[in-house]
């Protein structure tokens, strides 16, 4: 068991790793916000740099496709429904990161002066390439709801499941809702970005999230202790593994 931990752990860092560099680090090197020309002209002069964070993309979405199938094995006893709900929600979000990801792709080929496209002034340009950012971003933002989803039976899971600490059960779940929380107040407030709110409202994600991805890494899972289990199959003639609740109720 300890060895699929520190799989799910590795594969838990990849995307981490990866989302940190194509979300984070790349757009805060290449966007000038509210400037077409300078952000086209970051980007042309940076194109080296555009491309390894669409490549880091690629690599966090493959990692993120399999990292639930390496939690399902090591969490499904903790309850089978949330199990396959967690898969379900994280892998629907990877088909609709790779199809956002052609904004980026088309952004490449309008720097490229792909055939057909010669014939735009330097300003129309600029307005295909922002075009194409702003999609990006809107594709980004629909994405938060299923980056969000996931982290409920995650969460779930690891707050049943007795060899992982129950409060970062506790924090991926209240990830869920700062996620879903960010998405409503971006789509309905237009001053929402701007607010202290903003800042902070994905922080249980973030300590959950890279909280269970060091744990799992480092020090795989804490089996219950040998006397415990011995304890209770004999008080009961067999392991009491309990009745799920929450998502496993009928």
């Amino acid at each position: 068991m300890n060895g699929i931990a520190r799989l799910a752990g590795l594969l838990y860092l990849i995307t981490v790793v990866a989302g940190s560099f194509y979300l984070g680090y790349v757009p805060s090197q290449l966007a000038a916000h509210g400037d077409a020309a300078a952000t086209v002209a970051r980007i042309q002069q940076s194109e080296a740099l555009f491309r390894f964070g669409i490549l880091a993309e690629v690599v966090c979405n493959v990692a993120f496709l399999l990292l639930p199938l390496a939690l399902h094995r090591l969490l499904s006893q903790a309850g089978r429904r949330a199990a396959v709900a967690m898969v379900a929600l994280a892998t629907a979000s990877v088909p609709i990161a790779f199809a956002n990801m052609l904004h980026h792709l088309n952004v490449l080929s309008l720097l490229g002066h792909a055939d057909g496209l010669r014939a735009l002034t330097a300003e129309q340009l600029h307005v295909q390439v922002m075009l194409q950012l702003d999609a990006y971003r809107q594709g980004l933002l629909l994405l938060e709801i299923f980056w969000g989803l996931w982290l409920l039976p995650f969460g779930y899971l690891v707050f049943k499941c007795g060899f992982l600490p129950r409060v970062l059960g506790v924090l991926l779940m209240l990830g869920c809702l700062g996620y879903l929380a960010d998405f409503l107040g971006t789509l309905l407030l237009p001053s929402y970005p701007a607010s202290a709110a903003a800042q902070y409202v994905m922080l249980p994600a973030s300590l959950g999230e890279i909280g269970t991805c060091l744990w799992l890494l480092l020090l795989g899972v804490r089996l219950p202790p040998k006397s415990a289990v011995t304890a209770g199959m004999s008080s009961s003639g067999s392991i009491d593994t309990g009745k799920d609740d929450g998502f496993d109720a009928t």
